[in-house]
């Protein structure tokens, strides 16, 4: 062969049944070029497992996407983001070898149904959190019921949130809340900001309950609520459960698995 002639390159690898998905920054889709040259991949609409390339923003994106369209699959998520709790290492290679051997991670969302102060009835599914937040420079007040019953009677506060275990590490920590194990059959119910009861720090529920919270002073004090990244304005009542539909799967590296590393966030300095 002349020295000087390259050999032909390899054709791209097929990986069947999997489509890829990519954030719209500048670093996931660079990635994505990447992998597109040295995979084939199928179509992302009819794969039966996906890769998706971002952040935790654009993992939670993929997962509420496949939860409206009803076509929830397993996701291989790798990192181009920042924080990347949810995701994978991003690497090029062996990546048909990295989905075939990763542990799959099942997490169930939690339904909010919220009702606005004008009657409308909004319902979104959350896979973190879903949160109650003050609109204005006024402190919100909440009444906080458990299963039907009043467990406080008036909550003084900037918010509360309900935490799935998946979503325990993310903003529920930040408003010091608890870490909940994966496999734990458990919510958070965390305040955020309190001034009264001043020194109520929260409570860990078992998941099979219906919290609802009624807004004390819409008019005057009104308070938003989020599911995740959708957010409703000027709610007078919101209820917050474990979903009844389907589960959804994130699939990891068996050394950097989800429920491994939520484990490890409770030594964290």
């Amino acid at each position: 062969m002349n020295r000087e002639t390259s050999p032909p390159s390899r054709p791209p690898r097929l990986l069947a049944g999997i489509g890829l998905l990519a954030s719209p920054t500048e670093a996931a889709q660079a990635a994505a070029e990447l992998l597109r040259a040295r995979y084939r991949w199928g179509d992302a609409d009819e794969a039966a497992t996906l890769v998706a390339l971002g952040g935790d923003g654009f993992m939670l994106h993929t997962l509420h996407a496949m939860l409206e369209a009803g076509t929830p699959r397993p996701v291989f998520g790798m990192n181009r983001g920042t924080v990347g709790f949810l995701m994978n290492e991003w690497r090029l290679d062996r990546l048909a070898q990295r989905i075939a051997l990763a542990k799959a991670i099942e997490v169930t969302p939690l339904t909010m149904t919220a009702t606005t102060t004008n009657g409308k009835i909004i319902a979104r599914p959350a896979i973190n959190e879903v949160s109650l937040l003050r609109e204005t420079r006024q402190t919100a007040k909440i009444e906080v019921s458990v299963n039907g019953r009043v467990v406080l009677p008036e909550l003084v506060c900037d918010g509360v949130l309900v935490a799935t275990p998946a979503g325990s590490t993310a903003y529920n920590l930040s408003a010091h809340g608890p870490i909940l194990p994966l496999a734990a059959k458990l919510l958070a119910l965390t305040p955020i900001s309190p001034f009264r009861p001043r020194r109520w720090a929260g409570a860990i529920l078992q998941d099979d309950v219906m919290i609802r919270f009624r807004v004390l002073d819409p008019v005057n004090r009104p308070v938003s609520a989020v599911a995740d990244q959708f957010e409703v304005r000027d709610v007078a009542t919101v209820d917050v459960c474990l979903s009844k539909g389907p589960k959804l799967t994130l699939l990891f590296d068996p050394e950097h698995a989800l429920d491994e590393r939520i484990a490890m966030e409770q030594f964290a300095h």
